[in-house]
């Protein structure tokens, strides 16, 4: 990462990212813009249970959403589930257990889901930030496996599904720490030079935000969109970042202000009249680099990136 990207990427952070600049930003948001009724409409969810997953799925399960929630660990996600339930009242959450590093276990979740219900919005959220080098029992790299591939294999397997609904939508959580990265489609799992887990993750957020933009241009029917949730107090960010968590705890954001754009892309009119392919954070469109960062890939990297990973999903296909 370039030391002018960092710092201009932290001082824009310090600006907008945190608690006081999602309030700043909550001032031009239109008030009944998530005064919808979504009864009858189906999201799936992946991490659902912690974090801003798990706040945007009990915001649509208030609604009247049926929600199912993608989640690693058992345990964990009937909490959230039997949570979730009592404070909605809404019975129709339910729970997949799923670990998003597995290519098989996400593909033989997709293809058994599509034969018994349908998917009215996908919210890619599920994310990892592994700190050190380590292996998936499929062989590869962690946060690669989870961050970039998962979310590929799942998009891409349940296209057909989202096609046959009314106003499909999917929304991919990234981070604006992909700022920072300029796409490296030539080793996408960091197995050449320094493994550094911040840098990795940002790697891989730009490679959702750049897959996002793809898939808009090639499904004209189905409205894509990624987004930054800012700088949000989860517990994964207190596991993966306690230095940073530490030092940031006053300044960052609720879990509920993290997932306010979630569920606003998820649910709402305005976000449906919007462009296909773009990145959001705080409601609104922002750029995808930062100025004289030089950090835009070329259309030839961009195809290779979706070449490799439709080369790997098939192979790792059950």
């Amino acid at each position: 990462m370039s030391i002018y990207r960092n710092a201009v990427w932290f001082v824009k952070g310090l600006q907008e990212y945190t608690k006081s600049g999602y309030e700043a930003a909550a001032k031009r948001f239109t008030p009944g813009d998530l005064d919808v009724n979504v009864t009858g409409r189906s999201f799936v969810i992946t991490g659902a249970n912690s974090g801003i997953g798990k706040r945007a799925a009990l915001e649509i399960a208030n609604r009247g959403g049926t929600v199912h929630m993608l989640c690693r660990n058992k345990e964990r996600a009937e909490a959230a589930q039997n949570e979730i339930i009592d404070q909605s009242k809404n019975q129709n959450v339910h729970i997949h257990i799923v670990d998003m590093s597995s290519a098989r276990q996400v593909w033989e979740f997709a293809q058994n889901f599509t034969q018994q219900n349908t998917v009215h919005v996908l919210i890619n959220n599920a994310g990892c930030m592994v700190n050190q080098r380590e292996l998936t029992e499929e062989g590869l790299e962690k946060n690669f496996a989870t961050n970039t591939l998962g979310t590929f294999i799942l998009t891409t397997a349940l296209l057909p599904a989202l096609q046959k609904v009314e106003h499909p939508r999917v929304i991919t959580v990234s981070s604006g720490g992909m700022l920072v990265q300029k796409l490296n489609a030539d080793d996408l799992q960091f197995e050449k030079g320094t493994f550094e887990g911040a840098m990795v993750y940002a790697q891989n957020k730009r490679q959702q935000v750049v897959l996002t933009e793809r898939w808009a241009s090639q499904h004209k029917d189905i409205h894509f969109s990624s987004m930054h949730p800012g700088w949000a107090d989860t517990p994964a960010v207190q596991l993966s970042m306690p230095d940073f968590h530490a030092r940031m705890q006053n300044k960052l954001r609720t879990e509920a202000m993290g997932a306010d754009t979630v569920v606003w892309l998820a649910i709402s009119t305005a976000a449906a009249q919007q462009p296909s392919g773009l990145f959001f954070q705080d409601r609104k469109a922002v750029a995808t680099h930062l100025p004289l960062a030089f950090s835009r890939s070329s259309p030839q990297d961009e195809e290779k990136l979706q070449v490799t990973l439709e080369q790997l999903s098939t192979k790792l296909k059950p």
